[in-house]
């Protein structure tokens, strides 16, 4: 019998409707995205670009990874 991996963190998704840009923010012309995630040792904060100016692009990196996160947890 195969036992199911459990995973390293938990990942735990806000998404507010008024603020489509949760999660992204703008530094020196380029979008990143930022998002913590829970860790046995504590929290982590995680901060990355999305390598684009365009903010619709940003938006549809930031939904792609934590979907991916949250495809990786489930």
């Amino acid at each position: 019998m195969m036992r199911r991996q459990t995973p390293r963190f938990q990942v735990a998704i806000q998404i507010r409707d008024g603020n489509p840009n949760h999660h992204i923010w703008l530094n020196n012309g380029v979008w990143f995205l930022h998002y913590s995630i829970r860790l046995a040792n504590g929290p982590g904060r995680i901060r990355h670009s999305l390598g684009t100016k365009d903010v619709k692009a940003a938006r549809r990196r930031r939904d792609h990874i934590l979907a991916k996160l949250i495809r990786k947890t489930a």
